[in-house]
């Protein structure tokens, strides 16, 4: 029966209240091909061929429209196994121009290379595949349009085995994304024309077998890359010397000779400062040159005041990032609002995520709060920003010049949609600590119950107009994304900082983040369009009842990461945490990490609310978890397809979960990752590197935006 007709073939004649019942009501079918098409955008590709098209002959002919086939994503669709993914790529062969498959690291060889004869692709997206050198040459001499490729450089990759049409092919690429899982050039040497080069290094010092990784290529000789058109390079580095020295030899070329019309460098290297890099003046004077700059991001040792004032001066950029460069902090502010940058207005994003503070042994005395008078000045110079990151800096309301609370600043941002945050920024006031109460009169004290520090209960009703984020939150109605955190907080798990639990100074936690509780969660309720949220490091949240609050308005929050919020000692806001969970129905990326959580039946219970959950991590030191709850979890929330739990029990039984997992709904998931691995043990790196960087950010589970899923782990 067709969705346009009524039962019986014939159309509903049924009309609502107060309408004229002899004449026929309208359906969907009825409106025009312009509007079903603005509908139809909005679904699937895969579900559109397989469930919409067959409907009636008017959704089959819209949904063959060419508007609707030209751009094909499949890294969400977990359930397409090799046989759909290869009907799907027989009916698109003749429309689609862009196809992503990142991510999608279930399909067979055999299938990925039925992706050629899509002979109009001019984008193809095939990170996180199985794609080997020779796979590679066959997709690349079949694609004759193609002009953009991302891709994985695997152990075994060999350019040499390309054939002459697939190097051909790469010859006229003009944007490439290449993830180096091994030191090699991959193919950029081959890509004479790119314009847009995007790197990522996650290559491990030390291989499983314990073998030492090295950068042993052929340097001097025809493969080193050029970069004579290059525009706009990107390179984004996991931990490790391997894939800083190996950033190097993709950076020789430069101290020789810097790509004229370069406009966008970008370099992200965690951890420890690296060397300087002596080609940075060449590079910075480059840039600046006739005002070009668009984005600038390099490691703090790299950077100095003078090479940065001859990259911006005259410019008028639109991405900055400053991440932990307290040494710049007077000349960045000086740039961006005393007329070093030429219009400052036209930056829509702005990292300065600990320019104020360092949290290794090389910056030491750079802490200091941020002013609430320069802080307001750069609002004012730069009100079109779209992402803010203030992480890892502090605020001090009493402390910022007497002015207006830092939130009613940033509330002027009114395209504002990113926001990370130090938690003492959104605190009003340095409140005295519990023990300093009076005390009763000698005679009472036999009589006076003692008070019950750090167990005040906030109640809805109670009001929250203390608090400015509820003013921030209420003007930015653009704001998807918001990230608070403590400035102690350290991921038990940390993956892009992997040097922090050795090396971060014993600062503590910032007093005034302890004045952050619950009446400051539930003035986010304010902000109902809130997608991403993430908070850690937040002692002063007692018994969650701001949580709950905060979930029950934000009704469309899609990824939420909690991580050391209250006692770290015992766990206060269990109760509140399982009623936020029911409140969370459109919940689909969950990270939790608290060293003392109990996920027992009631948690998996409660968690089951969220039907279209797709991806769970739960990190707990300490914490305990039901194994068959968590099996059933999965059964029910069939749409789960990444499950890592990193919590206490024997190796033995985690792996004997971890195989049942796998066993029981790997044939219905085709993208299951289920890891299963007891936290008190030492040997994580091998299992770390299975996991995607989303997971394991010390910030937050979905940051990146790196949605990339991990490869399957064997159960041994």
């Amino acid at each position: 029966m067709s969705a346009c007709e009524a039962p019986g073939g014939a159309r509903s004649s049924q009309a609502p209240e107060g309408q004229d019942s002899s004449q026929p009501a309208a359906g969907m079918s009825d409106l025009s091909d312009e509007i079903l098409l603005c509908i139809l955008r909005h679904v699937p590709v895969p579900d559109l061929l397989t469930n919409v098209a067959p409907v009636c002959r008017k959704f089959k002919s819209l949904c063959c429209d060419k508007s609707l086939l030209t751009h094909v994503s499949l890294s969400e669709e977990h359930t397409a196994d090799d046989a759909a993914v290869r009907r799907l790529l027989k009916q698109l062969s003749v429309h689609v121009t862009s196809l992503s498959l990142n991510g999608v690291y279930w399909l067979s060889g055999a299938t990925l290379e039925r992706v050629s004869r899509c002979r109009s692709l001019t984008r193809l997206d095939v990170s996180g595949c199985r794609l080997t050198s020779v796979r590679l040459s066959r997709l690349l001499s079949g694609l004759k349009l193609l002009r953009s490729l991302a891709f994985d450089v695997a152990p075994g990759f060999n350019a040499a085995q390309l054939s002459s049409d697939a190097v051909d092919g790469l010859s006229r690429l003009g944007e490439l994304r290449q993830t180096l899982l091994t030191p090699s050039y991959g193919v950029v040497p081959c890509c004479p024309q790119l314009r847009r080069l995007m790197l990522q290094f996650d290559i491990s010092d030390v291989t499983r077998e314990g073998e030492g990784v090295s950068c042993q290529l052929m340097v001097g000789q025809s493969s080193v890359p050029h970069y004579q058109h290059l525009r706009e390079f990107t390179a984004r580095l996991a931990p490790g010397e391997v894939n800083q020295t190996l950033l190097l030899l993709y950076l020789a070329v430069f101290s020789v000779h810097v790509p004229e019309h370069l406009t966008v460098f970008l370099v992200s290297i965690p951890g420890p400062s690296p060397a300087p890099w002596p080609a940075t003046p060449s590079l910075t004077g480059a840039l600046g040159r006739g005002g070009r700059l668009e984005a600038l991001q390099l490691p703090r040792s790299w950077l100095d005041p003078p090479s940065l004032q001859e990259a911006l001066e005259g410019s008028s950029p639109r991405h900055l990032s400053f991440s932990r460069c307290p040494a710049l902090l007077p000349q960045v502010f000086r740039l961006l609002l005393e007329g070093g940058v030429k219009d400052p207005g036209r930056l829509t994003s702005l990292n300065l995520s600990g320019i104020n503070h360092s949290p290794y042994s090389e910056s030491r005395g750079a802490d200091g709060p941020l002013s609430w008078s320069t802080l307001s000045r750069l609002v004012d110079a730069c009100r079109n920003l779209k992402h803010l990151n203030l992480m890892h800096t502090h605020y001090h309301h009493d402390d910022g010049g007497g002015g207006q609370h830092l939130c009613a600043s940033l509330a002027r941002l009114g395209r504002l949609r990113c926001l990370s945050l130090p938690a003492c920024a959104l605190s009003d006031r340095l409140d005295p600590p519990p023990c300093s109460a009076p005390r009763p009169p000698p005679a009472a004290a036999a009589f006076h119950r003692a008070p019950r520090l750090g167990l005040q209960v906030y109640s809805p009703d109670s009001g929250s107009s203390h608090s400015g984020s509820a003013h921030l939150l209420a003007a930015c109605r653009a704001l998807d994304t918001l990230e608070v955190t403590g400035a102690g907080f350290v991921s038990a798990l940390p993956r892009l900082e992997p040097c922090g639990r050795a090396r971060v100074e014993p600062r503590g936690v910032c007093e005034w983040s302890r004045g952050v509780g619950d009446a400051h969660l539930a003035a986010l309720a304010a902000s109902p369009g809130l997608r991403r949220l993430t908070l850690a490091g937040l002692p002063g949240v007692l018994r969650g009842t701001g949580l709950v609050q905060l979930a029950r308005s934000c009704g469309d929050l899609r990824a939420l990461s909690l991580a050391n919020i209250g006692s770290l000692k015992v766990m206060n806001y269990s109760a509140a945490l399982l009623d936020a969970l029911r409140q969370c129905r459109q919940l689909r990326e969950l990270r939790l990490e608290q060293p003392h959580l109990e996920a027992d039946a009631a948690f998996f219970q409660a968690l089951s609310c969220c039907s279209r959950l797709q991806r769970l991590c739960i990190v707990s030191r300490g914490g305990t978890f039901d194994p068959a709850a968590l099996e059933g979890f999965v059964e029910r929330c069939r749409l789960v397809v990444t499950c890592h739990v990193f919590m206490s029990g024997t190796l033995v039984a985690c792996r004997s979960l971890q195989k049942r997992l796998r066993d029981r709904f790997l044939g219905e998931r085709p993208a299951l990752s289920a890891v299963v691995y007891p936290l008190q043990h030492e040997e994580l790196p091998s299992v770390i590197r299975d996991i995607p960087l989303s997971l394991l950010d010390a910030i937050t589970l979905f940051q990146s935006h790196v949605a990339q899923p991990p490869p399957r782990l064997s159960p041994a």
